[in-house]
C-alpha cells in the first residue's frame, strides 16, 4: 500500500508537492521527505498536526519528546508510524516548519494506492518554489499586521455622516436650545 500526500502553502499560490510514502513509515521519514522536496535544512523544530475537516489541530507529532507526563498521550516522529494516526483518504495534516511564526504546509492524504509498495518516500510532483524556510520574526509581524489593517472603505468610523439623518427630538438639549438632556424628569 502507498499513501500519496499533497502539500500546499498559503504563502505561495503555485506551490504543490506530492509525496508518496509507505504507511508503515514513520512521521520522521515523512518529515525527511518533505525537507528534501523543498530543499530545507534539518535544523529547525517541526511538528505534524493531525487535523479535523476544518483544519483544527487535534494531535501533535513532535520531532523531539516534549512532554514527560506519562498520563498525556504524546507522539514523537521517530516512534510513530503514519498509519497509526492517518488511515482515511482526505485526512488533513499540518506540517509546521517555522515555529516562531507558525508557518506551515497544509497536507491532505489525497490517495491510498493499494496493491503497490514503495521502499522509501519520494516526491512525485514538484511545482512552484517553496516559501522561505524561516523569516525574520519582526518582518513577518510587520507584514501580517499591515495585512490585518488593510481595511476597506466601509470600516466603522471611516464613513462620514449627514447631520440631517439625526432625529432632533431624540437629541434634544444638544441642538440650538442647549441645556442638559438629563435634566428631563424621565431621568
Amino acid at each position: 500500500m502507498i499513501y500519496r500526500f499533497t502539500l500546499i502553502s498559503d504563502e505561495v499560490d503555485d506551490f504543490v508537492r506530492e509525496i508518496q510514502i509507505d504507511p508503515e513509515a514513520t512521521f520522521y521519514d515523512f518529515h525527511k521527505a518533505i525537507l528534501k522536496s523543498v530543499n530545507y535544512t534539518d535544523d529547525q523544530m517541526t511538528s505534524f498536526f493531525i487535523c479535523d475537516d476544518y483544519w483544527e489541530r487535534e494531535k501533535e507529532v513532535t520531532l523531539e519528546e516534549m512532554d514527560d507526563n506519562p498520563e498525556i498521550d504524546s507522539w514523537v516522529m521517530k516512534d510513530t508510524r503514519i498509519n497509526e494516526l492517518v488511515e482515511d483518504e482526505k485526512q488533513k495534516l499540518l506540517y509546521v516548519f517555522d515555529y516562531m511564526t507558525e508557518r506551515s504546509f497544509f497536507i491532505e492524504l489525497s490517495e491510498i494506492i493499494t496493491g503497490k509498495h514503495i521502499k522509501e518516500a519520494k516526491c512525485t510532483k514538484s511545482q512552484g518554489e517553496p516559501p522561505k524556510q524561516t523569516v525574520d520574526f519582526d518582518e513577518y509581524e510587520a507584514k501580517n499586521s499591515a495585512a490585518a489593517l488593510d481595511l476597506d472603505e466601509n470600516f466603522y468610523g471611516d464613513q462620514g455622516y449627514n447631520d440631517d439623518e439625526f432625529d432632533q427630538d431624540g437629541y434634544e438639549g444638544f441642538g440650538e436650545g442647549g441645556g442638559n438632556p438629563y435634566d428631563d424628569e424621565r431621568y
